[in-house]
Parts: C-alpha cells; structure tokens; sequence
C-alpha cells in the first residue's frame, strides 16, 4: 500500500471505536515492565510503534505475550501481558534496540535504561534517526547517565550508571522529555523534580501511581521520591484521541456529516482540538463516562456546523501538538487557519511544517509556511493531486482527510506509514465516505 487513491466524498457518517491510545500504551508496557509480577494490558495500541516498544523490551529480558502483530484484532480484545523484571532489573540486549520509527519509544526507553548497569545502544529507521535527542540527553547526562550519538541524533549510546535525582525544567514543553526524567529518576538516589511551566500530555503522572508509585503535585512541580517499586497491576488502554481527531475534523468539515466515536480518552491535555474545531463552527456532543484509572473517556458526536477562521497560537499547540495537520486539512474544506509557536513541528517525524505545506499544495491548497508554524486559507475546494507523506503516519492522514473534498480523485504516496499508529485507517475512511 504505497500509495493510496483517495476519492472526494460528500459526507462522513458512521460509528467508530478506534485503537487503543498509543502515548498511554507505551507507558503502561515500560511500567510493567519495571514492576514485580504480571501486569495485563487491554487495549494495547496496535499500531507498529508500540510494538517497537513491546520488542526493545523483549531484547532487554522481559517476558511478553498477547496480539503484538496482528492489528485486526478488535481494540477490546488487544490485551498484552508483561512479566516485569523489577526495578533495575532489566538484562543487556546483546544487539542494538530498534525503536523503528517511534520518538516515543526511543527517549522513554532512554530515561529507563539511564539507571541501569551496563551499555545500550537505541537506532531506528531512517527518520527516527534525523531527529536530534539532546532535550533527553542533557537531563539524564546531569543525572549521571553517559549519552552520545553523532551530532545529537540516533543511534544513541547509553551507558548507565547510578543516577543522582534533579530538578529539571525542560526548556521546551515535552512530555517525552518529562517523562524519560521521571522514569530515570524511578532509577536515581534523591528526589527528582520536574517543573513545567507550560502544561502538557500527562499520562505517565497519571499511570505511575497505578503501579504504586507516589507523585506530588505542587504548583507546576511533579515530585518523585527516590526508593519506590512498582507492583504490577491490571490496566485497560482508552480509546485513541489523535486517531479520534481524524474522523472529528472529516465530520466537522463536511456538510451533512455526523459521526459517533466511542470510548475515546478524554484526558485534558489531549483534547485542544476539540475546543478548537468548536470555535471554528464544528457541532460536538461530548457523553462522559466512568474514568478508566485516572483516564477520563467518553463518547463524542461531531457533526458540521458555520466553518470560521481560526488561529491558533503558542499557548495552545502543546494541547494539539499532534492534531495540527489535521487541523490544517480542516482549513482546507472552507476555512482559514494560522498557526505559530509550533517550531517543533520542524523535530517530527517529518519537517512536518514544510512537508504539510508541500503536501497540502500538491492537493490543490493555499498554504504559507512560516518558521515556526502555516497559514491555511481555505478559499478554493482542492482540486485533487498527489501528496507525499514524507515517512509520517500524521501526514498521511491529514492528507488523506483534505482530500475527501478535492474536486478529483488525490493519491497519497506513502500512506502505508499510517500503520504507525492506526492499521486500518484508509480502510475506515473508505466505510465512512458517503460520495
């Protein structure tokens, strides 16, 4: 499935329960991973990048079963169990890690293995390897770890060693770089402080204390106190909200859409978009339900509404840092969008600002790229074209989304990279699509 043709549609409708979160994935098999006994995992993320995190730990000692390559199972039905090897006990892989093409994996996973006694070395595929590591890198070499990779970028060697506790203020809001200082500091002798002035994602605060561990919360401060093991436990994954915001913003810009979308994670930091696509017009219904740990999830029902032009600033991105492209396809549909404070966007997978630019005007859009985020200006339907998605299972969705109202069939190369994070996808989109 290199490249798709992806054909314009009148409408979406349909109910959709979609994979289990990947950012929450991740964190429960590297916690299980780290716990006394036998944790089960439901609702494992199916998509090949948090099953490059199953592998690397794997090759590191730790005992795993359930569906970790068979994407077709049903996302109630996808549970994962981990033998956890204990706090420091996980063993050297005698070969290199392969994160593949998973940032997260990558520098979570480096925050783990930064406390424990012997070398280690994580690469990945050729995108994972352009993207620089030095926000993890600098943190974990001043809690006493060794870390090195050629101009900053993987493979990165990881020599461990026994940490110190610090307090760290990233100097840009990331939650991965947040996280790989706490999973080191599980690791180190001394409390660990993190502060963040800027919120963002906070799954891995939300899943230490299912595994035992004690957090405090203190005016933008999270605190770890050193000497805390974890006990292995029984988790449930909610729903994905970036693979949610796919079909949200596909309803949200069609006339005459409505689509439901169930049990997807409702967490806080993870939903910027939906505030955002209701100040651009969009109908949202959102149905809470029972918490799934410290999870909130519910049940949404997006439809169409008066599409307004939309701005979106540096305040806000952290909370739609991954639903940005879509936002962009949005744009494309009738609106106008501009985005700034979003430089980050350049470190992706991809330079997502330039190769969302380049993507979205190959369909036929008005696009302006600035240095630190786009400009949309959605006032003319896409005449349909070719997209590369560039190695980004992000783009190829948004590309996919904007085509859907391209006046003429659009073809998306490189669109299998979307089994990244949501097999599936073009599949869905394809029983949605009302022509």
């Amino acid at each position: 499935m290199a490249s798709v043709v992806v054909h314009p549609a009148s409408r979406v409708r349909g109910h959709i329960t979609g994979p289990g979160d990947k950012s929450i994935s991740h964190r429960y098999a590297l916690l299980a991973a780290l716990a006394d006994g036998i944790t089960t995992i439901s609702g494992y993320a199916p998509g090949a990048d948090c099953a490059s995190t199953l592998s690397c730990l794997a090759s590191l000692g730790v005992v795993i079963s359930g569906p970790t390559g068979t994407p077709d199972v049903p996302p109630d039905q996808r549970v994962v169990t981990v033998t956890g090897r204990g706090l420091g006990g996980l063993h050297a892989s005698r070969d290199p890690l392969d994160a593949g093409n998973s940032g997260t994996t990558l520098r979570l996973l480096a925050g783990v293995l930064a406390g424990h006694p012997f070398d280690s070395v994580i690469t990945g595929d050729a995108s994972l390897r352009r993207r620089p590591m030095r926000r993890i890198i600098d943190p974990l070499s001043q809690m006493g770890a060794t870390l090195h990779g050629t101009d900053d970028r993987p493979p990165l060697t990881i020599r461990g060693a026994a940490l110190q506790g610090i307090h760290y203020t990233p100097p840009l809001a990331s939650a991965q770089v947040k996280s790989a200082v706490l999973l080191a500091g599980l690791h180190a002798s001394g409390e660990t402080v993190v502060s963040e002035p800027q919120l963002t994602r906070d799954h891995t605060e939300k899943a230490l204390p299912l595994f035992g561990v004690e957090l405090i919360h203190d005016h933008g401060e999270i605190r770890l106190r050193p000497g805390q093991r974890l006990r292995a436990t029984s988790v449930r994954v909610p729903g994905d909200a970036s693979s949610a915001a796919c079909w949200a913003v596909a309803a949200a810009a069609l006339p005459g859409s409505d689509i439901t979308l169930d049990a997807v994670g409702l967490n806080p930091t993870r939903t910027g978009f939906l505030s955002i696509l209701e100040r651009a017009g969009a109908q949202i219904d959102i149905a809470h339900e029972a918490a799934i740990g410290d999870e909130p999830i519910g049940r949404l029902r997006v439809r169409h509404g008066e599409m307004a032009a939309i701005d979106i600033g540096p305040d806000e991105v952290p909370g739609a840092i991954d639903e940005l492209p879509l936002l962009a396809a949005f744009a494309t549909h009738g609106g106008a969008l501009r985005v700034t404070g979003a430089s980050e966007l350049r470190h992706k997978e991809s330079d997502r600002i330039t190769a969302l630019a380049t993507g979205l005007r190959g369909l036929g859009g008005h696009v302006e790229e600035l240095e630190d985020g786009f400009e949309v200006l959605g006032d003319r339907p896409l005449s349909g074209g070719t997209a590369d998605a560039a190695g980004d299972h992000r783009l190829a969705m948004a590309f996919a989304i904007a085509a859907i109202g391209a006046q003429a069939p659009s073809h998306i190369h490189h669109a299998d990279v979307v089994d990244v994070s949501y097999p599936g996808f073009f599949d869905i989109l394809a029983r949605i699509s009302v022509r």
